[in-house]
């Protein structure tokens, strides 16, 4: 019997981060956008009021939400702002090595961290010439005696400059190349770490992203996560529980932009009755509320099904990311469209919910490339 009721631990997870977000996210949207600057304030709210971490475990100050849960909550974050949203799910992504690979020294010494500075973690494994093709990495991590000599650079990497620590993939034997890529915990103020000025960017503003050069960077071999080698796994798996994320924040940021263009062409009169009474506007609501609804339903199939250790894991999540950025992309478009010269003002909002959705279709694999991972889920089948 298929169900899709929430359960009331459920519903209070959409009620508890629906209120986060109309509190500190949407009053602050628009502020952000314009400022350009990390939103502290809101994260170190995130903090106190139970928001931030929420798929870690409790006794590391996480919320031990399920993949369906997580989906849940950053559906309200995308709502609210998606720009503020993903410095705090961006936030999870860093962490997830930790939670999946380390040991239980590791850990305690940063989820601890972490939580007592209330802070962020950064995800590197992006670079200058390697995004996608993730076998492309150069950055190099050589182990010398109870150390590794980290050098290399990193591009596009969400939260660096205002990290604390940062999750870095790198090469341990350049001739294994990335056989031999391996994930290692960084403090962010480590000597030899330079933070280039953070990206200027269409959307997503208050979201920071950095390149960093590491020259001669030193990692104790007790901050390696797992043993050499186990980086593209890490990463794999990492994937696999943040793409419903990202599929969530899009569809809340659809969603907004389309309960305010619905709102706004109910009250918008010409010829004498609303612009949402004629055909060619009410057509473009009826596929915006359903291009809504089933991206929503393709992401909480895909999260569920991890949450059941179902099969096809990497192809559910990376269609659930396919497809929930792409209607997010056209479904903020039709917002502004059905608002005209209103929509296309920095007043109302939409063209910002625009602007953010068309990054939700590149971070975490290129839509691309998410057709790449679903076509090669299909041939194995």
């Amino acid at each position: 019997m298929i169900d899709f009721s929430l359960t009331n631990e459920q519903l209070g997870i959409i009620e508890k981060y629906k209120d986060f977000s109309d509190r500190y996210m949407l009053p602050n949207s628009l502020k952000y956008d314009e400022l350009a600057e990390f939103p502290w304030d809101v994260v170190k709210a995130a903090y106190d009021e139970g928001i931030m971490n929420g798929p870690m475990s409790k006794i590391y100050g996480g919320h031990e939400h399920s993949l369906l849960d997580g989906a849940l909550a950053s559906e309200e974050l995308g709502a609210g702002c998606v720009g503020i949203g993903i410095c705090i799910d961006a936030n999870t992504l860093a962490l997830t090595p930790l939670y999946i690979g380390a040991n239980e020294e590791q850990k305690k010494k940063f989820f601890g961290l972490i939580n007592e500075v209330k802070g962020v973690a950064a995800y590197c494994l992006t670079e200058p010439n390697a995004g996608s093709d993730v076998q492309g990495i150069k950055t190099t991590a050589i182990r010398k005696g109870d150390k590794y000599i980290i050098n290399g650079e990193k591009r596009f990497i969400t939260n660096a400059e205002v990290s604390t620590f940062m999750t870095v993939f790198a090469i341990t034997d350049p001739e294994k190349g990335s056989r031999s890529l391996t994930a290692f915990l960084v403090s962010s103020d480590s000597p030899g770490i330079e933070f280039k000025p953070h990206l200027n960017k269409m959307g997503q503003k208050a979201s920071v992203q950095n390149e960093i050069v590491f020259t001669d960077v030193e990692v104790p071999v007790a901050n390696r996560i797992g043993e050499e080698g186990y980086g593209f796994i890490f990463a794999m798996k990492t994937f696999d529980r943040t793409r419903t994320g990202v599929a969530a924040l899009s569809i809340g940021n659809a969603r907004a932009a389309y309960e305010t263009a619905k709102n706004w062409t109910k009250n918008r009169k010409q010829f004498g009755r609303p612009i949402a009474s004629n055909q060619a506007i009410g057509f473009m609501l009826a596929d915006m509320a359903t291009k809504v609804e089933t991206a929503r339903m393709i992401t909480w199939y895909a999260a569920w099904a991890y949450d059941h250790d179902k099969k096809k894991l990497n192809k559910l999540s990376a269609m659930s990311k396919l497809y929930a950025s792409d209607i997010g992309m056209e479904v903020t478009t039709d917002a502004v469209q059905a608002m005209g010269g209103d929509g296309y003002t920095w007043e109302f909002g939409v063209e910002k919910r625009m602007r953010d959705a068309k990054l939700c279709q590149i971070y975490e694999g290129t839509n691309q490339i998410q057709r790449l991972v679903i076509s090669k889920g299909i041939l194995k089948e």
